[in-house]
C-alpha cells in the first residue's frame, strides 16, 4: 500500500480502518532518518496493512501528546482506530516485518 502522511487534522481518519502502523519522526532526528527508509521499504513489501508517517513539529503536537510520544522514532500499531501496541527506537527491517506479521496474525 502507498505510504501516507498524517498530521493532527487527518490522523484519526488515517488510522480508523484496518491495521495501521504509524512512524512518529522528526527531520532533525538522526535515528529517524535511518529508520525512515526501512519503514518505507517495508510499506512496499507488505500488503493488507496501512503505513503512515507522522512528523512531529510545531504544528503537529496534539496527536503526539495524546499518545505520550516522548522518544522518536516511535511506531504505534492501531487496529480499527484503537492503539494496540507501541515500540520506540530504531528497528531493522526484519524486526519491523516480524512485528507487523505478529500483529496481523493476532
Amino acid at each position: 500500500m502507498a505510504l501516507k502522511h498524517a498530521n493532527d487534522s487527518n490522523f484519526t481518519d488515517l488510522v480508523k480502518d484496518g491495521i495501521t502502523f504509524v512512524d512518529f519522526w522528526a527531520s532533525w532526528c538522526g535515528p529517524c532518518r535511518m529508520f525512515g527508509p526501512i519503514f518505507e521499504a517495508t510499506s512496499e513489501k507488505i500488503s493488507g496493512v496501512n503505513f503512515v508517517k507522522f512528523e512531529i513539529d510545531e504544528s503537529n503536537r496534539r496527536t503526539a501528546a495524546k499518545y505520550g510520544i516522548r522518544g522518536i522514532p516511535s511506531v504505534l500499531a492501531f487496529k480499527n482506530g484503537e492503539l494496540i501496541e507501541a515500540r520506540s527506537g530504531l528497528m531493522d527491517e526484519e524486526t519491523l516485518t516480524d512485528w507487523i506479521m505478529e500483529i496481523q496474525r493476532a
